[in-house]
């Protein structure tokens, strides 16, 4: 009974497409781009095996960048979504 409740309180989810991986992939590509012009010491740490392809991040600066980037993503894309653009 407890399941047919919480199952029947939760919105529906949208589904991938490619609409949603662009959206997420220019949030992720936005995000670096916010990192390479805030983060100090970009190349502190362990350096990314093709350091010229990453911009001189290291792996730290990659991982926070990327993940800041899904953050975002995910809440355009609920947002876009929302709203019954996506």
């Amino acid at each position: 009974m407890n399941t047919l409740l919480l199952a029947a309180a939760m919105p529906a989810t949208l589904e991938w497409s490619p609409k949603v991986a662009g959206v997420m992939i220019a949030c992720n590509i936005l995000a670096i781009a916010f990192g390479k012009f805030t983060i100090k010491k970009q190349n502190v740490g362990t350096p990314m095996p093709s350091a010229n392809f990453f911009g001189g991040f290291g792996l730290g600066a990659v991982l926070g960048t990327t993940s800041f980037g899904h953050i975002l993503g995910a809440g355009v894309i609920l947002g876009l979504a929302n709203m019954g653009v996506l």
